[in-house]
């Protein structure tokens, strides 16, 4: 089965984070929700949940949105083209640039890993 994700954890999933208050951004989903159809959270007790497939959905918009830049009407239509069909034949699609992206940030978050490690990791003391 599934796990279900809250609105809030979704929030800190897809970094929507108010800097100041430190309070997610909860209104952004909700707001895509009511414009992207794809979207369609479980509601147990009037509260959302989305499963896995509806946080990729979600990735993949905020992806084409903030990072693209693209405007709403034409993530619609990315959207409502089932481009990932596509995506597969295209060596160039937008699913290619979305797995790009995340795969930029889990090198770049090694890296800084890497970083800490050797700035603050073991020290050798062993005599020679």
């Amino acid at each position: 089965m599934d796990r279900l994700f809250n609105i809030s954890e979704l929030c800190k999933i897809l970094n929507l984070i108010d800097k100041k208050t430190k309070k997610p951004k909860s209104y952004i989903i909700r707001y895509w929700e009511k414009e992207f159809p794809q979207l369609k959270p479980k509601k147990i007790n009037n509260r959302r949940y989305y499963n896995s497939k509806n946080i990729e959905t979600i990735k993949m918009i905020k992806i084409l949105l903030k990072d693209h830049k693209l405007s709403i009407a034409g993530v619609k239509n990315i959207l409502s083209s089932k481009i990932k069909k596509l995506d597969y034949d295209n060596t160039d699609g937008l699913r290619k640039l979305y797995l790009n992206q995340i795969l930029k940030k889990k090198g770049l978050k090694i890296v800084d890993k890497i970083k800490k490690l050797k700035k603050y990791g073991k020290k050798n003391t062993s005599k020679s």
